[in-house]
């Protein structure tokens, strides 16, 4: 669909943020209406009925909260309405299919399959609303009287479909009260170019690559295989943090502060470090409501490691209705499990050790081979292929050259390179010698990665954010 590109939410943007400005500030209500609007616009375009669902679902959320304030006797019992109403929704729509499958693949059954079509963005949605109902029903949050305001949290268009998951707290304020200086305007702006290039620059790049190679089947071979693997490990990083860098940049153009959803992963030392660093404010969800209400970690190692699992089994579902998801899911909690027990009472591992960067790394590269392969089947062959030695043949080299440009590769190397925290580092310490010219260089490389992006769009096809499926 034309609406998932990054093309249309780079054009669609624009023309939102003039008709914004043209509206007084002190007119608040009026822009928070246009935002409202022009969200379900955004939305509506590609998916008509899905915005009808998400009205549903805001107005769900926003009745049981309600409810739970008026009438505390029974505020526990509109508690789990709302939240069940919340995951109802969700299981019908993205898993219906999915347990019809199951049933029918163990119990030798033959039920058909519903036709229910995936309303796009509606993992992140619907977990923002659970997120809201559980935060007013520990004080938390303020109930939201306006059904108006609440609908602009959720709906707002920069992270509706792909995130972050962004807590009604964090930006409660900024709905009644708000403002653009031009510094926020200046740094979104930027975080936007920097987000679109992520895309458009690497990911693509890298995805395309990762295309072909799961789609070998029986000619892939152990080079290309890992190649493959690695690609896909950067298309996933620089697709989904890129939306996110977009996003929150929108946002802060705005008026409204995003957390950052992404902080350097594939630099982490363990897969406890990976997780506190990739897609933070799913990891930050699941910890707040489902990790620490099963006890987190304040029942034994035991009680720890089971509460672990559940939630890394749940957090592979989230992504998708598929085996290969939950396995991945379980692939991280096992993990997670054997770092625990080798880790013993210490709270730190060596993690200035390089070798654990080496393990973490291959550890994600091996899962997410699970999370990007079609069935179970098809990752197991992967894996077959990536430690199968005799695919070490002038035949297994030969089939990654036609895949491997200099510019390609050039494309690669640079994407390994800015996976770690070292531009960071060397913006801050030319901002040391002279903020003035650290600003001006920065301005002058968006400017270029800007130009790049548009010249990349008008040569090639448009390629969906990955997230936007869930």
């Amino acid at each position: 669909m034309l609406f998932s590109s990054p093309i249309f939410l780079f054009l669609f943007f624009p023309l939102v943020l003039i008709c914004y400005f043209l509206i007084p500030s002190r007119f608040l209500k009026v822009r928070n209406a246009f935002l409202t609007i022009a969200s379900l616009v955004f939305y509506g375009f590609g998916e008509p009925f899905a915005m009808l669902l998400m009205l549903a679902v805001v107005g769900w959320s926003w009745g049981a909260a309600l409810l739970m304030q008026k009438i505390q006797p029974f505020r526990r019992y509109f508690l789990i309405l709302g939240i069940l109403g919340n995951l109802g929704a969700l299981c019908v729509y993205k898993y219906t299919n999915f347990l019809i499958e199951t049933l029918n693949a163990c119990l030798h059954l033959e039920i058909a399959a519903v036709e229910i079509r995936l309303p796009i963005g509606i993992s992140f949605f619907i977990f923002q609303a659970i997120s809201y109902i559980m935060d007013v029903s520990r004080n938390e949050a303020k109930t939201q009287r306006s059904y108006w305001k609440l609908l602009l949290y959720i709906s707002f268009f920069p992270q509706l479909i792909a995130g972050p998951i962004v807590r009604y707290q964090t930006i409660e304020d900024a709905i009644s009260s708000r403002t653009s200086t031009p510094e926020m305007v200046a740094e979104g702006m930027r975080n936007m170019i920097f987000g679109l290039s992520k895309k458009l620059l690497i990911a693509d790049v890298a995805g395309k690559i990762a295309d072909t190679v799961f789609q070998m089947d029986d000619a892939l071979l152990l080079p290309a295989a890992w190649i493959g693997a690695l690609c896909y490990t950067l298309q996933i990083y620089y697709d989904f943090s890129g939306y996110s860098d977009m996003a929150v940049g929108m946002g802060k153009i705005f008026g409204f502060v995003f957390p950052e959803n992404f902080c350097y992963p594939y630099s982490a030392a363990s897969i406890t470090d990976f997780w506190k660093r990739w897609h933070i404010s799913l990891t930050t969800w699941f910890r707040q409501y489902l990790y620490i209400p099963l006890g987190g970690n304040r029942k034994g190692t035991a009680r720890t490691i089971l509460n672990k699992w559940i939630v890394f089994l749940c957090t592979g579902l989230w992504h998708g209705a598929s085996w290969t998801f939950v396995l991945w899911g379980a692939m991280n909690g096992l993990l997670m499990t054997i770092e625990q027990l080798l880790r013993g009472g210490k709270k730190k591992a060596s993690s200035g050790k390089w070798y654990m960067h080496v393990y973490t790394i291959l550890a994600v590269m091996l899962a997410f081979v699970m999370f990007r392969a079609d069935t179970v089947t098809q990752a197991c062959h992967f894996y077959q292929a990536m430690f199968s030695v005799s695919g070490l043949s002038r035949r297994g080299f030969a089939a990654i050259m036609p895949l491997l440009s200099p510019m390609t590769v050039t494309v690669l190397i640079a994407a390994c390179i800015l996976a770690w925290p070292i531009p960071k580092k060397l913006y801050a310490a030319a901002k040391k010698k002279s903020a003035a010219a650290a600003e001006i260089g920065c301005d002058i490389l968006c400017v270029l990665l800007l130009l790049l992006c548009i010249t990349n769009a008008a040569a090639t096809s448009y390629h969906p954010f990955i997230y936007f499926r869930f």
